[in-house]
């Protein structure tokens, strides 16, 4: 018996071995392959020698809670209690496992946005419920009749994701203000909001749950230190909740990994006292604008990429094959390594579409277009 009988191999794993193999360059997996800051290294060999080797409290380390408090006060106006409505996790990803796990019960179905990231579902069926998925528009926008659609008495939990990831689309003022509007109708509904690249936004800010109190009171946010900081390998992310929904989020985390790495807790808790999170907005805003100029003469179609570190491409003026077909032979004939987007839908659809992220190093990305320019 298996609780995830089609879960196989993920296409990050299998894209980057295959780059491995044929020494393509990898733009595949969504981590950077430049050094995080030095005065992050400084602190960290600091603290290194320092007493900070053991448990700290299940919720997280105090100062860095105090500080996560702080950034949303002063980022999103949002007042938090930090001894009911925090929680340090072991990266997003556990997050949202934990937070679907102590909120959906067996039977209970929860919307999912396609295309989606790909430890959403397999969450929801570990924790007994069934997801559903809905497309989003051509445009990555949300159609909320769609949604509205979707929803029964069964609907316990909606997935956003914003900024989002394949696309690098940012919800919009109105968009919130139709989700608020369908979530009052249905109160019965929890909204569950990844907002792992809440600093990285270009073409319009990026909106947070947290700045709008009608879902806020009935929301679930993760956000991820390893995205923002770009020390992916840390793993360190956290939740933010209600206190009535964080009590049972808290049941499940302690069990799972009772409390996250120390080590990382403290370096990062020192380091948010001099980052500058507009810096790091800027920096992948060059390495977008490095990319997108460096590809104009190709022939990909370079869609608008408003956040994240994600840069989605269309190919059919190259080719008609299948996504995932023609992603393998960008790489064993090309050198460059991508994520094809019908691994993001439920359905697999195919609209010849490709992800590269550009969270590399300028000489990296340069290489990688001179390559693509040559197709």
């Amino acid at each position: 018996m298996s609780k995830l009988p089609n879960t196989t191999t993920s296409i990050f794993s299998v894209m980057s071995q295959l780059a491995e193999k044929h020494n393509a360059i990898n733009l595949s997996q969504g981590f950077p392959n430049f050094p995080i800051d030095e005065r992050l290294l400084q602190i960290s060999e600091r603290l290194l020698s320092t007493n900070i080797h053991q448990y700290t409290p299940m919720v997280g380390l105090p100062s860095l809670l105090e500080k996560i408090a702080y950034l949303t006060k002063e980022n999103y106006g949002r007042e938090l209690d930090v001894s009911s409505e925090l929680l340090i996790t072991t990266g997003a990803t556990q997050g949202i496992y934990t937070a679907i796990n102590a909120i959906v019960a067996n039977g209970d179905e929860v919307i999912i946005l396609d295309p989606s990231y790909d430890s959403y579902e397999p969450s929801v069926l570990v924790a007994g419920g069934r997801p559903v998925r809905i497309s989003l528009n051509d445009d990555y926008s949300p159609d909320f009749n769609r949604i509205e659609s979707a929803i029964t008495i069964k609907t316990k939990l909606i997935i956003i994701n914003n900024p989002h990831n394949p696309t690098g689309k940012i919800w919009k003022e109105s968009e919130f203000e139709a989700l608020e509007t369908l979530l009052e109708k249905y109160p019965h509904v929890l909204l569950l909001s990844d907002e792992v690249y809440e600093y990285i936004s270009f073409i319009h800010p990026h909106i947070s749950v947290h700045t709008r109190p009608k879902l806020a009171d009935k929301a679930i946010i993760t956000s991820s230190f390893g995205k923002s900081l770009h020390v992916t390998g840390w793993k360190v992310g956290c939740l933010i909740a209600p206190e009535r929904l964080m009590n049972e989020i808290k049941k499940v985390h302690q069990f799972l990994v009772f409390s996250v790495n120390s080590i990382s807790q403290h370096i990062i808790s020192e380091y948010l006292d001099i980052v500058d999170f507009s810096e790091i907005a800027t920096m992948y805003a060059h390495k977008r604008g490095l990319f997108q100029e460096a590809l104009k003469n190709s022939k990909f179609e370079l869609l608008p990429s408003e956040g994240t570190y994600f840069q989605v491409v269309n190919y059919t003026e190259i080719s008609n094959k299948k996504d995932i077909e023609f992603a393998k032979d960008l790489i064993t004939k090309h050198g460059v390594a991508a994520i094809p987007i019908s691994v993001f839908y439920k359905n697999e659809t195919d609209k010849q579409m490709l992800r590269f992220c550009f969270a590399k190093t300028d000489e990296t990305l340069l290489a990688a277009a001179e390559r693509l320019i040559a197709i």
